[in-house]
Formats: structure tokens, C-alpha cells, sequence
């Protein structure tokens, strides 16, 4: 497995963000292209919202799956203050398994759950957690839970984990092609979030800044 940036790397901190101003739009209201986790909009409703650019990407990769196949919105933006309790929580929780790890330690930790609201894709409203379902609403094998830790999954939840079996693996090949045709990129300690248009995706493309930022709904 290739190395991983991490979300609490300097690299992706030190990007510029240029905000463009898009507004968030609600992804349940474009048609049955993409669909939308009930669960997830049900106890918040604004993880339904995106970037426009981040939404009219997902439904050109929705359009590439093969027929039988739907791309499945598990979370899209979260309010800089979630991202920011998560972030906390994550930490305590990592903190109270005992272990002794330094503070920049627990911040790469910590990363590969939930990144500093300052650089995270989802309070951007940039970022987009994803699976797929088949025609009866039923997920593909993915190898974990969406959300899964690395400690609960012993790593599983990587993209290009090896402990995952051949069917999890092509499912993650097939999804991951048709997102990254669209232009998104994923994070590769999580295997379910991609994103386009913040720090993350222009340190990974090389482009010059971000054009997505902290937004609050």
C-alpha cells in the first residue's frame, strides 16, 4: 500500500484557498441519477448539500456506472462545527485507549477519521462520502462500513487495503474509476470520500489553490 497523505500533513494546510463562491445545492432535488443515504439527511439534512461543481461531478460519475448500479450519497456537507466536534471526539476517544502517543501523533491519529475543520472537505461542502447500491437498494460489498476506524477495521477502511476480499476490491476499482473520471479524488485512508475543488483535491492534482473553503448552510 502506497503512503498516505494525511488531512494533518503541513502540505495540505499550506494550500492556498481562493473561495469562488458557489452556493450549496441539495442533491435530492436533481433527479434519481445520485441517490441519498435517508439516514444521514433524515438527522441532519444539510449532509444532502454539496458545492455545485461537487454535485454536477458526482452525477456525470452516477452516469458512468454500468446499468444495475447506483452511486449512493452517504454525507456531504457538515457545519464547521461538527467537523470540529468530531474532530474532539475522535481525539478523547483515542486518548482514553491509553497508549503513549505524542500530540502530533494524535493529530495523524486522528486524521484518518476526521480532519481539522480549517482544511476538511466536508465543511467546504467539497467533500462527499460514497458507496454504491444495486437496483433493489441493496450496498455493494465494500469491505467495510462507510465511516469505519482503522482501529475497528484493522486498516480495512483504506482504499487499497489487501485484507479486503477480490469482490470488495473490484467494487472499490469500480467506483473509484468513475469518480475519478469525473475529476474527484479520494482520501485514501477512507475509501468512501472523494472530493473536488478543496485543499485536499488541489494538493493531489497540482492545482495552483482551493477553490472551496469553510461554509456554514
Amino acid at each position: 500500500m502506497s503512503e498516505i497523505i494525511l488531512m494533518s500533513d503541513p502540505r495540505v494546510a499550506a494550500i492556498e484557498l481562493h473561495e469562488n463562491g458557489e452556493p450549496l445545492v441539495d442533491a435530492r432535488v436533481d433527479g434519481p441519477a445520485l441517490l441519498v443515504d435517508a439516514r444521514g439527511s433524515a438527522d441532519h439534512p444539510a449532509v444532502a448539500h454539496l458545492r455545485t461543481g461537487v454535485l454536477e461531478r458526482l452525477l456525470d460519475a452516477a452516469s458512468r456506472l454500468p446499468d444495475g448500479l447506483r452511486l449512493v450519497l452517504v454525507e456531504g456537507h457538515r457545519s464547521p462545527d461538527r467537523q470540529r466536534r468530531a474532530v474532539e471526539g475522535h481525539r478523547e476517544r483515542l486518548r482514553a485507549e491509553g497508549g503513549q502517543r505524542s500530540e502530533e501523533e494524535l493529530d495523524a491519529a486522528v486524521s484518518h477519521c476526521a480532519a481539522p475543520p480549517a482544511v476538511a472537505g466536508h465543511p467546504a461542502g467539497a467533500a462527499a462520502d460514497l458507496t454504491l447500491f444495486d437496483v433493489d437498494g441493496r450496498e455493494l460489498d465494500m469491505g467495510t462500513a462507510v465511516g469505519a476506524t482503522p482501529e475497528e477495521s484493522d486498516g480495512a477502511c483504506c482504499t487499497d487495503a489487501l485484507s479486503i476480499t477480490p469482490r470488495a476490491r473490484e467494487n472499490r476499482r469500480l467506483m473509484g474509476d468513475v469518480l475519478r473520471a469525473a475529476g474527484l479524488v479520494n482520501y485514501p485512508a477512507q475509501w468512501w470520500h472523494w472530493s473536488y475543488g478543496d485543499r485536499y483535491w488541489a494538493l493531489q492534482t497540482g492545482a495552483p489553490h482551493a477553490v472551496y473553503g469553510p461554509h456554514e448552510r
